[in-house]
């Protein structure tokens, strides 16, 4: 036998390894891309990156007292993921608040496309240390908004600011990010 015929065996065998290692490298970063929103949403709420607000609260106006004696100046602010083309934004875009107090803001949002479409939008507070002040009782973000063709809607945020905000915060922005999730709902919903 001559070496040559020797050599494909070990060659196949060299292959199949290889080919084996690529199918194992791209099946883990399959499972790393799933992975990674929950792992950065973990990660975000333990540091405070990117300005993540926690979720729901509850106001009981009796084990809240307000702080008159000072105010913060809440921006609000809205945007639109690449693909989404719905038009979105504040009903205002700037006031000011005493810490402790209920507040009211809503968000307008129509779908000028011509079918349904399901959104999500994603809040973040800057500066980042703010957002552990921030406290929303009712808030649009919290579930998906599905609009028909042509719908509108105003969308309302229920919110207070902690009255043991630190003293130097007297600004703080909100941002929300309108994301089409209109196909991951209807694959969640078996259409």
């Amino acid at each position: 036998m001559s070496d040559e015929q020797n050599n494909k065996p070990q060659a196949k065998l060299s292959h199949s390894r290889l080919t084996a290692k690529l199918l194992l490298g791209v099946v883990g970063m399959f499972a790393f891309g799933f992975a990674l929103v929950p792992l950065y949403d973990v990660f975000c709420e333990i540091t405070g990156l990117n300005g993540k607000t926690g979720g729901q609260y509850s106001y009981e106006a009796s084990q809240v007292e307000v702080d008159e004696s000072r105010l913060v100046t809440i921006q609000f602010r809205a945007m639109n993921n690449a693909g989404m083309s719905w038009q979105f934004e504040p009903a205002v875009r700037e006031i000011q608040v005493h810490p402790g107090e209920m507040n009211e803001v809503t968000f307008y949002a129509r779908n000028p496309s011509g079918e349904a479409m399901v959104g999500q939008a994603v809040p973040s507070v800057s500066p980042f240390r703010a957002a552990d002040y921030l406290r929303k009782t009712e808030c649009f973000c919290f579930n998906q908004q599905t609009l028909a063709a042509g719908q509108d809607i105003d969308m309302p945020l229920l919110f207070f600011i902690d009255q043991d905000i630190p003293e130097d915060v007297t600004k703080l922005t909100l941002s929300y990010t309108l994301f089409d999730v209109t196909a991951s709902y209807q694959q969640s919903a078996g259409r």
